[in-house]
């Protein structure tokens, strides 16, 4: 039977990138809040993490919005954002800009990644105003060097990064586009083609895809933000499972918990109107999903 269980009433703004820690059995995520926050509402940029051991939890300010992010081999995390891919240093407080893939586009920040199982950090970029199709998708690898990924696909808002279990697809959300399109990956390349539709949402507006994971069996998972639920499509592209959330607003999804059953999900209180916050209690917490009868992977590091 499944379970929705609201582990933490933490009020994000705009909660992203949860990823599972199996070193200290915690989930972490980032709030990177409101890119365009009420002037009364100060809340500084945070990653954030509770322990299922022992429920407690703890906060990380951070000097910038951290759009998405993942653990490094060699220790610390990988993360993208506004100044572009960077290294974030939680202990101190600091994220030190590796490079910046789009300089001098005011507009501009990196948002959703994911590390793929060579240690590579692909990212996408977004448009901050959600108007304009000027946003790619780029690689960057362990030696810290970068390239697009595709240089002929351009899209307003990247979502939904993830990889099947055989390192032969990669998954990816054109946000505005609503459409989940799957690549041929080469892994050992770390080179994607034959870019194609996977799934589309056109008939479940005004829900956008939003951040994603794969199981074992190679299903894909992903978030129907401002549509309230989670679902699972099957590598042909079938819907196979829709799981209704106690929010409208879930952001993105991580398989974590013991033996990787448990699915945490991401939300968010920015873009709600008064009236929808008050039809749906807890916008903003992290849910723990159980009972699903599935199974997540380990998310990789990354090898710079």
């Amino acid at each position: 039977m499944v379970e929705i269980e609201c582990l933490w009433e933490c009020n994000d703004g705009l909660g992203e990138t949860p990823i599972w820690s199996a070193e200290d059995m915690s989930i972490y995520w980032a709030d990177h809040v409101n890119p365009e926050p009420d002037p009364t509402d100060a809340r500084p940029p945070t990653i954030k993490r509770f322990s299922i051991e022992t429920g407690e939890c703890k906060t990380w300010e951070m000097p910038e919005q951290i759009g998405s992010f993942g653990f490094r081999r060699g220790g610390g995390m990988i993360g993208g954002g506004r100044s572009g891919f960077f290294a974030i240093d939680l202990e101190n407080r600091r994220v030190d800009t590796i490079v910046n893939p789009e300089p001098g586009r005011p507009h501009s920040r990196l948002n959703d990644g994911k590390v793929d199982r060579y240690g590579r950090f692909w990212c996408g970029s977004m448009d901050v105003r959600f108007k304009d199709k000027s946003s790619y998708l780029y690689c960057l690898e362990p030696d810290l060097t970068y390239r697009k990924a595709d240089k002929d696909f351009r899209f307003v808002v990247a979502n939904g990064i993830a990889f099947d279990p055989e390192d032969t697809r990669m998954y990816f959300g054109d946000t505005f586009g609503h459409m989940v399109y799957v690549f041929d990956l080469d892994i050992s390349d770390g080179r994607i083609s034959n870019r194609r539709p996977f799934f589309s949402i056109e008939d479940r507006q005004p829900g956008i895809v939003d951040g994603a994971t794969v199981d074992t069996e190679g299903f894909y998972w992903f978030a129907l933000n401002l549509g309230g639920k989670i679902l699972r499509v099957d590598p042909k592209g079938r819907l196979d499972r829709e799981i209704d959330l106690p929010i409208r607003s879930p952001t993105c999804i991580a398989f974590g918990g013991k033996n990787y059953e448990t699915l945490f999900v991401t939300s968010q209180q920015s873009f709600l109107t008064k009236e929808e916050l008050a039809r749906h209690p807890q916008p903003g917490c992290i849910l723990a999903i159980h009972g699903l009868g599935v199974r997540g992977l380990p998310e990789p590091k990354f090898g710079g």
